[in-house]
């Protein structure tokens, strides 16, 4: 199990904001990435929040990314952001 401090990924995804955003994802991924992106863009804001980040990148590895089902050049920028800004958040640590 994937755990940031003492908070397990599976209660890190039931956050409200996320559940929400991510409900708003359904049958839009494919035909409108970008926007999509834009949503993901806002959602994470500074980029400062590593259990933001987290719930990003757990969901743009999740099995549709993966297998490329979803995907788009907008969607692989913002997971190798998500990537880099995670391993500089937690090389301050």
């Amino acid at each position: 199990m994937f755990i940031i401090g003492d908070i397990s990924i599976q209660d890190l995804v039931k956050d409200k904001e996320w559940q929400e955003l991510r409900k708003s994802f359904i049958g839009t991924l494919i035909s409108d990435a970008p926007g999509n992106v834009k949503k993901l863009r806002k959602f994470l804001g500074s980029f400062s929040s590593e259990k933001k980040l987290i719930i990003v990148q757990n969901y743009l590895t999740g099995t549709g990314f993966r297998v490329g089902t979803i995907s788009h050049p907008d969607i692989s920028k913002l997971l190798s952001e998500v990537k880099e800004n995670l391993k500089k958040l937690r090389s301050k640590k």
